[in-house]
């Protein structure tokens, strides 16, 4: 039986750990001041970018604006159009990864269909109701349980993500962005940081190798690993995703900025919209992409008049035609239940 004495000096050697424990960085989300700090961070960031919509709609000249947009040549709009629908083709074959990952033996038609289908759900109306609930609707009504719809969205997210970490970094060491309000990064913090996202899917790679394809299990939960090849899939697939994104934005701007600029548009709209959390980032994309893009060749008018051209081909067009497909799939598997309940209704009788 341990004495007193052992006791007593057992604690005073935990006391300094526990202290220790109990204010590292690890237990900041632990802390009381922790909310109030990511809610400032939020709020701050909100505040700058509300501020830059609300100033560049006041200066904007907007039957400019809509001459600009009858001026865009149909040529690129095609172009872009075509960019756009590539681009949706190779976002919904991220479920191809979930169905390699989850083993669902759904055909690969069907489940680029439904990828493609809740995609444009998730882009103008906000991933609970696209990625979570069309998604989710579309899987289940062929059989696919819960569980695994919940691993194949959870896979496409993570494939998402580690794609846009990557060019992040790519980019950064490519293109600086301009003074925006009065407000620069020195060339070195922007390398700096664009190095640090960029690693992050290097190491996501790596450790796919390190385990061949067992779970990471952290504090009592596992998290499933891919195999590396499917690691390094998931990142060609989603920066190739986020290329044709800026590729299709390049091209209605009729290639009067240069690439990287157009990328880097597309890369600060989609974050900026996922912090604000407005749908579509309707306003967002804009306001960023008047300050990054607009010069004295190129005014704010004609960049305006490409971004709405632009988000009409990738956020509106396709929304329609995702609405439509999923009216045809809810009506026909209507047509198909119908028939059952009457027979079992028949039976019954």
């Amino acid at each position: 039986m341990a004495t007193p004495t052992l006791l007593a000096d057992t604690d005073a050697m935990e006391a300094p750990r526990r202290k220790t424990s109990q204010h590292g960085w690890r237990n900041w989300p632990r802390q009381a001041w922790w909310p109030w700090a990511t809610r400032g961070v939020a709020a701050a960031f909100f505040a700058t970018v509300a501020w830059l919509i609300f100033r560049q709609a006041r200066t904007v000249d907007w039957p400019a604006v809509l001459q600009a947009l009858r001026d865009l040549p149909s040529t690129a709009l095609a172009m872009g159009g075509a960019l756009a629908l590539l681009s949706h083709f190779t976002y919904g074959s991220f479920d191809w990864v979930g169905r390699h990952c989850s083993g669902h033996r759904l055909p690969r038609a069907t489940t680029l269909g439904i990828a493609m289908t809740s995609y444009p759900f998730t882009l103008n109306l906000g991933s609970l109701i696209g990625g979570v609930g069309v998604r989710y609707r579309l899987y289940a009504r062929r059989g696919v349980d819960p569980g695994t719809i919940g691993q194949v969205v959870g896979t496409s997210i993570l494939t998402n993500w580690v794609g846009y970490l990557l060019l992040a970094g790519v980019l950064a060491w490519l293109w600086q962005p301009p003074a925006v309000a009065g407000w620069t990064v020195e060339p070195w913090q922007w390398r700096l940081g664009g190095t640090v996202l960029g690693s992050l899917p290097v190491a996501y790679m790596a450790l796919c190798a390190l385990r061949s394809g067992r779970a990471l299990t952290l504090r009592g939960h596992a998290f499933p690993l891919p195999r590396w090849p499917v690691a390094l899939w998931q990142v060609a697939a989603s920066a190739t995703n986020w290329m044709l994104m800026g590729a299709a934005l390049w091209t209605v701007l009729q290639h009067q900025v240069s690439y990287p600029a157009a990328l880097a548009t597309v890369l600060l709209g989609a974050v900026a919209g996922l912090v604000l959390r407005v749908p579509a980032g309707l306003g967002v994309l804009e306001a960023v992409g008047v300050a990054l893009l607009a010069t004295d060749t190129l005014g704010q008018e004609e960049v305006l008049a490409a971004l709405l051209a632009y988000r009409a081909l990738y956020y509106f067009g396709p929304l329609v035609l995702a609405a439509a497909a999923f009216g045809v799939a809810e009506l026909r598997w209507r047509q198909q239940a119908d028939p059952d309940a009457e027979s079992t209704s028949n039976q019954k009788i």
